[in-house]
């Protein structure tokens, strides 16, 4: 009885890894369309991969990569998580609260944003010199990472 147990349980472990498989895919058709229309109205360049990533079998996010190289993660909705570029490029301002622009702009002149993920409680900031900083959801620095 034991056997036959364990070998039903093997058996359905082994059915779930095989239905978490990621899957890939070459244009925005397969993400939610909040996320195909934030990157139609934020990005000029196109979608070179889509990876939708699973979880048990369900769908846990989906990480887009452009042409350009720039790497945008969008939940299962389709709301973005985080967005980062390359580091000769700035992430859209339209992702960025301008409390945060303009904190950035007053103490760390000449630097672009080049990362922003939103978090629970905020956002995590990444600056092309590599500091990493947070603020809340109002867009209030709260401290260097």
């Amino acid at each position: 009885m034991r056997k036959i147990a364990l070998s039903l349980i093997i058996l359905m472990s082994a059915g779930l890894i095989a239905s978490a498989k990621d899957t890939y895919a070459h244009d925005a058709s397969v993400l939610p369309a909040p996320a195909q229309n934030t990157l139609k109205n934020n990005f000029k360049a196109k979608v070179s991969v889509v990876k939708i990533d699973k979880d048990f079998g369900r769908i846990s996010e989906y990480e887009v990569i452009l042409n350009d190289g720039t790497e945008v993660t969008f939940d299962t909705k389709g709301n973005w998580k985080d967005v980062e570029t390359s580091a000769d490029k700035s992430v859209p301002n339209e992702f960025v609260l301008q409390p945060i622009r303009d904190y950035v702009k007053k103490t760390h002149s000449g630097t672009r944003i080049v990362g922003i993920e939103r978090e629970r409680n905020g956002f995590e900031v990444t600056l092309n010199n590599g500091i990493d900083m947070k603020f809340d959801k109002n867009g209030n620095f709260l401290k260097y990472d």
